[in-house]
């Protein structure tokens, strides 16, 4: 399948027609509680990944939550 994710165009050849953001997220080797998904300009909420399906050509941008700071 081809995707577009984070501006870059990808084949995901472990994406099947019948697969979902929940899906994507494990194939990606994501931890789901650390990203945010947004799924063709829409922001898709961590409930609705494993309902959402995944098409061809569709677009993610996936943004990574990092932990840290100061330590203060």
């Amino acid at each position: 399948m081809h995707l577009v994710i984070n501006g870059q165009p990808r084949e995901m050849a472990e994406i099947a027609s019948a697969s979902t953001v929940h899906d994507l997220i494990q194939a990606l080797g994501l931890k789901g509680d650390r990203v945010a998904i947004e799924h063709n300009g829409e922001i898709v909420s961590r409930p609705a990944w494993a309902e959402t399906p995944v098409a061809d050509g569709d677009r993610f941008e996936i943004v990574h939550f990092v932990g840290g700071g100061s330590g203060r």
